[in-house]
């Protein structure tokens, strides 16, 4: 399908809601790196003005993506709120990290069966992480690693006296920069405010220990990034306002709409242009060019997809060597497109 039967399929979840969508998705292909980012907001400023009225009654927020810039949810929600009476997020399968403190924002969060949250606690990346030793690309550190070092050596290994602690710290910094360990806990205390701003706009202030307790569960006790939080584990442990009793119609609408995405970003098959280039017949130039989307927005009216154009050259092969092979990317184009219903 395309944009013209996506809009069809929002206009289906309009009406069994009577609200007004927008989408908002990245690749969450394997081996693509898409992620939120702060042109978003202007590109969603665009398809909000787009909306019938100003505010509307309900806003309903189709939502995909593995994350990304952990400020652009809290930009997000306060123009969804100048834009909306009322703010859903509907969840059809991933909204993880920045998309998850998104997902925080909204009056009410509608997940189907097959959707997942994720915790909040931020990768950080920085000039001064580590360099991964054979691409020189700097490693991102997870702040939950750093904590559990920490508590590894104080409550499993039992080191506690001071002069032994300091020593276990002086091991850490010998093999990761002091700054970047510094930068570690400023986007940590970073990730929790914003959720508790985020939270603090449908939430009331009497509400604040239950901010504080939801802050704290998807921050720090969930213990691993990587953790899926199913939508049971989302209303009745962590206490979010997730609505998971949903009208078979809206179900197969959610997926339906998804599963559209999901052939456009390729979603079910990994991207590995090294495979490809070793797979070429012997005789062709060792080359591939390849046209990849990285995220989507869109309204009924309106569609905003980011591309990249990209040419992948095989520099070196050594079969009997396969960790010597080297590729060169370029970039030969990027940016947004934009397009209206016909």
């Amino acid at each position: 399908m395309g944009f013209e039967q996506r809009a069809n399929l929002m206009k289906r979840i309009e009406d069994i809601r009577g609200s007004s969508v927008v989408a908002i998705l990245t690749s969450v292909r394997p081996g693509i790196g898409s992620q939120i980012a702060a042109d978003f907001v202007r590109i969603m400023f665009d398809h909000l003005l787009l909306l019938p009225v100003r505010p509307v009654e309900k806003l309903d927020v189709f939502l995909c993506s593995n994350g990304g810039d952990g400020t652009v949810p809290w930009r997000l929600v306060a123009l969804f709120r100048e834009f909306s009476k009322s703010l859903s997020v509907l969840v059809p399968y991933r909204a993880y990290s920045a998309a998850t403190l998104l997902a925080l924002g909204a009056d009410e969060i509608v997940m189907h069966p097959f959707a997942e949250l994720g915790p909040i606690d931020p990768t950080v990346s920085g000039d001064f992480n580590p360099m991964e030793p054979n691409t020189g690309r700097r490693l991102g550190i997870s702040v939950e690693d750093v904590s559990a070092y920490i508590n590894f050596i104080k409550s499993t290994v039992g080191i506690t006296h001071e002069d032994e602690l300091v020593k276990t710290i002086e091991i850490l910094a010998q093999n990761v920069h002091p700054l970047a360990l510094g930068n570690v806990e400023r986007f940590l205390s970073q990730s929790r405010m914003i959720a508790r701003k985020i939270l603090g706009t449908h939430m009331s202030q009497s509400d604040e220990h239950a901010i504080n307790e939801i802050v704290e569960k998807m921050a720090t006790k969930l213990y691993f990034h990587g953790h899926p939080i199913n939508r049971r584990e989302a209303k009745i442990d962590i206490g979010l306002k997730v609505t998971s009793d949903l009208p078979p119609e809206l179900e197969t609408a959610m997926w339906d709409l998804y599963k559209d995405y999901e052939e456009d970003f390729e979603n079910l098959s990994t991207f590995q242009p090294l495979g490809d280039l070793l797979q070429l017949p012997q005789g062709t130039p060792p080359q591939k060019e390849y046209s990849v989307m990285h995220a989507i927005i869109e309204s009924r009216k309106l569609s905003s997809a980011f591309k990249t154009k990209r040419r992948y050259t095989l520099l070196a092969a050594g079969p009997a060597m396969p960790g010597q092979v080297t590729v060169r990317e370029d970039v030969l184009s990027q940016g947004w497109n934009h397009s209206q219903v016909p």
